[in-house]
């Protein structure tokens, strides 16, 4: 479903794009593109670019939080976001990640400035591919990405290698199958762990054995006690930490993801706090139920949202955006396609769309299509 150049790329100079706010909600949320070839990027950042850089949490589950970053702990992690590529030689990056958010500002301006070459920035689907696709490229995706992109498109037949640098998220179903229809000795993705207090923490070349996740080079594990051998919350220190305004960052963070650490500086991922349910005393990861369920029930869209209930105590809910070609989808199919599947939801809510952030979080659910579309188990 790539389209043609509806909008133009907006040419930036390396100095105007980071002189711009470029973390407000509506600055540079529009094609542009920026070529860092042949400029000395420490002596652009140091002179261009504020001294601390401001980012807020989402609020999806709490109140928003600000949090904040000094230009040098930002120039650090673009360093080390920029080794991962290096080894792939990219000539040109592509990014879909919006600055406003830490991992945009880091991938999407600050990364190719590491890296010396052009970046080309898109925002959505009405802007055209960037020209010129014969090159190595290095793709900055989020998850809607992957959907967007077609392995026969002419762009990316064209392309002559692929590198997705993938964060925000796990990769989802869409990037597995868009690498395998590649192949491995044109594309890979490196997948990147962390968040918005914390920055990257830890890194992985994809694979559908599920690899091993590795520490960046300056950050440690800072285990609450014994680290053992069974799951746990990921605990680290980096001097990457941001804080909040006003007060000095922490010595360590616990993040909101589950792992079982697996040598001195590896870890398999478990999943994440906030979406991970417990259900008659087993452990179900949402980000799962719904990589299941999307090819399954071929819907437009769907969300799994953890519930919490007097008498079932933990659980979660469904909430489904209908197919224009499948009329068909109903509550009590979903949930027979999902007890097939896995666990079967508590509810299920099937509404009109499910309003996301610009990184594919889900932000804010539609009124049902009825009253009462629950199903209960």
């Amino acid at each position: 479903m790539e389209r043609g150049f509806d909008l133009p790329y907006e040419e930036l100079s390396p100095t105007a794009l980071l002189a711009s706010d470029f973390t407000a909600p509506d600055s540079r949320d529009h094609p542009w593109t920026v070529d860092w070839c042949g400029r000395d990027p420490a002596e652009l950042v140091a002179r261009a670019l504020p001294d601390h850089l401001d980012t807020w949490t989402s609020g999806t589950s709490g109140d928003r939080t600000c949090w904040r970053r000094t230009r040098d702990q930002l120039w650090a992690e673009a360093g080390l976001l920029a080794d991962l590529l290096r080894p792939y030689r990219p000539e040109a990056v592509l990014s879909f990640a919006p600055p406003r958010h830490v991992f945009g500002a880091l991938a999407t301006v600050l990364v190719p400035a590491r890296l010396g070459v052009p970046v080309w920035y898109r925002p959505g689907i009405d802007c055209g591919m960037p020209p010129s696709p014969d090159r190595r490229w290095a793709v900055i995706a989020i998850p809607w990405t992957f959907s967007l992109l077609r392995p026969r498109s002419p762009w990316l037949r064209e392309a002559r290698d692929l590198t997705f640098l993938h964060s925000t998220a796990t990769l989802p179903p869409a990037g597995a199958r868009l690498l395998n229809a590649l192949g491995p000795e044109r594309a890979r993705a490196i997948e990147v762990l962390g968040s918005t207090e914390s920055g990257g923490v830890a890194q992985r070349v994809w694979g559908p054995d599920d690899p091993d996740w590795h520490l960046l080079e300056d950050t440690e594990f800072d285990w609450d006690g014994p680290a053992g051998e069974g799951e746990r919350p990921l605990e680290i220190r980096s001097p990457r930490l941001a804080s909040v305004p006003g007060q000095r960052p922490p010595d360590r963070w616990r993040l909101d993801d589950h792992v079982v650490p697996s040598g001195d500086r590896g870890f398999r991922f478990a999943g994440r706090r906030e979406r991970l349910v417990k259900i008659n005393g087993r452990r179900i990861s949402l980000d799962t139920v719904e990589d299941r369920l999307r090819p399954a029930l071929r819907c437009a869209d769907l969300a799994a949202l953890p519930v919490t209930h007097d008498t079932v105590g933990e659980h979660f809910d469904l909430y489904v955006v209908p197919a224009a070609d499948t009329p068909y989808l109903t509550p009590a199919r979903v949930t027979s396609v999902a007890a097939e599947l896995g666990p079967r939801p508590f509810r299920v809510h099937m509404v009109e769309r499910i309003e996301r952030s610009a990184t594919g979080k889900t932000r804010r659910l539609q009124p049902a299509h009825t009253p009462d579309t629950g199903v209960k188990p």
